[in-house]
């Protein structure tokens, strides 16, 4: 798996995800759906945002009947993979969401494996206690319950939130949602997001200017 480095990482998770969306239509133009919809949540906000290699998986939540892979081998996948690490999970259930894809007894165990925050498209359910694991997670919402839960798929690309991830992409989640990031336009991306900080500063600064008027925009 391709990899970017540390300094990148870090530099990355220090914009927030518009920012990082106007990098990415600088370098690629319009139209550029490189985020999650409406329906990816963060559910536990206070947690902060995240940034991290995707680790895909699919799951059923209540179909008895549906063919399962054992769950140890998606875990070793994670326990083998070098951080950090975010869980991309979608519920291919005949039912999506009807039952919780994630909870608290996963999230204690994802990150303990390296990985810092969970997107799901489906629901999840003991929000109180992965908040007090301190795994920031983003669904569509919360159910009490699941029935059947089968691992169907894992390591595969996968759409969440209507934005096809492959594994090994990079992903940074905040309270406006996510944004997909290649790992080969990483370094660029950071880049392009510390010009557009500045340029949006030095916007921002001339309309808290009293003098300043309409006209000026005709510079």
């Amino acid at each position: 798996m391709q990899r970017a480095s540390e300094q990148t990482i870090a530099a990355l998770g220090n914009f927030d995800t518009p920012t990082v969306f106007n990098a990415l239509v600088e370098k690629d133009g319009l139209p550029n759906e490189q985020y999650t919809d409406q329906t990816i949540r963060c559910l536990l906000p206070e947690l902060g945002s995240f940034v991290g290699y995707v680790m895909t998986a699919e799951v059923t939540t209540n179909d008895p009947d549906t063919p399962a892979i054992p769950w140890v081998e998606y875990y070793e996948m994670l326990e083998a993979a070098e951080g950090p690490l975010v869980a991309l999970m979608r519920d291919v259930d005949s039912r999506p969401g009807r039952g919780a894809s994630f909870g608290d007894g996963m999230a204690a165990l994802h990150k303990r494996l390296g990985v810092v925050g969970a997107i799901v498209e489906g629901t999840v359910r003991d929000v109180d206690g992965i908040r007090r694991v301190g795994l920031p997670i983003y669904a569509h919402g919360r159910v009490p319950g699941h029935g059947v839960f089968h691992l169907t798929r894992y390591n595969e690309p996968i759409t969440v939130g209507q934005l096809r991830f492959q594994p090994g992409d990079l992903v940074l989640a905040d309270g406006d949602g996510c944004v997909r990031v290649r790992v080969e336009d990483a370094d660029q991306i950071v880049e392009i997001a510390g010009q557009i900080r500045e340029r949006e500063a030095e916007i921002h600064g001339n309309y808290a200017d009293p003098g300043y008027t309409v006209a000026q925009m005709r510079g």
